[in-house]
């Protein structure tokens, strides 16, 4: 019988931060761990939107070891930890019951498949676009020569650790075949050839693209699988823009609708009791901007993007006037809404531990976070 492997903390987030790196958050935004340690063997690993005082206590019930929540428990610098205070009870149960608690905000709202891709999800919208960009990953072009007898197997791991990938295709790479030389100096235990003599190698030249995040993964893998002592490896920044990352999405409705059957299907789709409408409720919408969150700053930014309706929450009063002036419509579902991102986590952390092999369980808090009732 195997014995069941240990699962540490870090090993879950490392996988996490594969699809959801900290460095695409925007700057400032405290994503990361924020009480604990990663460093410690898990079993269960809780998904929330917020980290209350009712979500730490699920957690201790559940016997949790890892809290991973969208909004950030310490958002802002803590001058003070007192029990006096709800903050200083979270962090002291969460200290006492050795439960770790990671956030991943902005950077979950940013990714391809994050919040915003799961609201649209929700709502059935397609032909979809990044709202507000905020970068374009660099590119480098990898150069690595290696012996005819090891192309395959360097060429293979290249590929698996993420270079390669252009469009919907994987492994991308080009060679081109000649002879290097070298000469092995004294100390030196080369794979071909002699201490003192120069040798001459019949190699490829194996060159391929990577995106800057995957670029460390990257060299590991061909340090690994390449037979030589020390590489001989070219990185070469390049001007071609890699993939498009940022907030909010805009995409298409299937059939148009009235603003009124826009505002029910949304009611209906993200499962809340009532919203708040800004527009003439008669009006057609077709194309639709989702921000989720509090998406004030981005109302210009929909309009000139061809958005008929912007959904998105924490709507203030002027901004709904400055709306209404430049012609578009928003839909206020409520801050409340970016609870999708706890069915979307589970299910992306479920797939990849499954196939990474580390066994541990994944929940979704039940706890009632939404802090207004509708009367």
């Amino acid at each position: 019988m195997t014995p069941k492997k240990t699962v540490t903390g870090t090993d879950v987030i490392k996988l996490f931060e594969e699809w959801s790196p900290k460095s695409v958050a925007m700057e400032g935004d405290p994503v990361g761990l924020h009480v604990g340690t990663l460093n410690k063997p898990i079993q269960k690993v809780m998904v929330t939107l917020d980290v209350l005082e009712n979500v730490v206590d699920e957690a201790v019930k559940e016997k949790v070891d890892l809290i991973i929540a969208h909004h950030p428990l310490i958002f802002k610098p803590l001058h003070s930890v007192s029990l006096d205070n709800e903050k200083g009870r979270i962090i002291n149960k969460l200290l006492k019951h050795d439960i770790a608690v990671y956030a991943a905000h902005t950077n979950l709202d940013i990714i391809n498949g994050g919040v915003n891709d799961l609201l649209m999800d929700e709502l059935g919208i397609m032909e979809r676009d990044i709202l507000i960009e905020t970068e374009s990953e660099t590119l480098y072009k990898l150069v690595v020569f290696v012996p005819t007898t090891h192309q395959e197997q360097l060429r293979e791991a290249l590929g698996n650790s993420g270079a390669g990938h252009i469009g919907l295709y994987s492994h991308c790479t080009f060679q081109t075949s000649g002879q290097g030389t070298f000469k092995p100096l004294e100390g030196t235990n080369p794979f071909i050839g002699e201490a003192g003599k120069v040798e001459k190698v019949d190699e490829v030249r194996i060159e391929t693209i990577v995106p800057k995040s995957k670029l460390a993964k990257v060299l590991v893998a061909m340090e690994s699988a390449h037979p030589y002592e020390e590489v001989a490896y070219d990185v070469i920044p390049l001007l071609n823009e890699g993939t498009k990352r940022g907030l909010g999405r805009i995409g298409k409705l299937i059939e148009p609708m009235t603003l009124e059957q826009f505002a029910q299907h949304v009611k209906k789709s993200l499962n809340v009791p009532a919203l708040r409408m800004v527009g003439d409720s008669t009006k057609p919408v077709k194309t639709v901007a989702v921000l989720g969150g509090d998406g004030n700053k981005f109302i210009h930014k929909a309009k000139r993007k061809g958005a008929d309706v912007l959904i998105t929450g924490d709507l203030y009063y002027h901004t709904a006037h400055d709306a209404m002036a430049i012609g578009l419509n928003v839909l206020d579902p409520g801050h409340h809404i970016e609870k999708v991102m706890k069915k979307g986590v589970r299910q992306f952390l479920e797939t990849t531990c499954k196939e990474h092999g580390l066994q541990v369980e994944i929940i979704e808090s039940k706890a009632v976070t939404e802090p207004f009732q509708f009367l």
